[in-house]
């Protein structure tokens, strides 16, 4: 059975930093990558940030890059994203799922591609 779980989330004021971490269990596929992902209210899916099992895949969204980073432990099979000077743009509910690894180890961050996903973690910047 393969699970996802976020923690980390909270509220935070502008220009403050939150850690999220999601961990994994089981084996979604043989290599694969994890996304983090968002949603504010009344709008759609966005993905922010992924990283390939192996290390490489890593790829952030324009809104996150430069503030976001997004490293794995793969002794305790979590991925984090350390976030840094936050906005009240970024207030969201963060998720993060498992996603197949595509050629030479690449992630993608296309929503539909990933399943399966966690339950979601609150972040509130004002």
């Amino acid at each position: 059975h393969v699970q996802l779980v976020e923690s980390g989330g909270g509220s935070v004021q502008a220009g403050g930093s939150l850690a999220l971490s999601c961990e994994v269990s089981g084996h979604p596929y043989d290599q694969y990558c994890v996304g983090w992902f968002r949603q504010a209210p009344g709008k759609k899916r966005e993905g922010i940030a992924s990283i390939h099992t192996s290390g490489d895949g890593i790829l952030y969204a324009d809104s996150v890059k430069g503030r976001f980073t997004v490293s794995q432990d793969t002794a305790k099979n979590t991925v984090h994203l350390h976030m840094n000077n936050l906005k009240p743009e970024d207030t969201a509910m963060y998720y993060c799922a498992a996603g197949p690894s595509r050629y030479g180890g690449s992630c993608l961050l296309s929503p539909p591609l990933y399943s399966p996903w966690g339950q979601g973690t609150q972040v509130t910047v004002s």
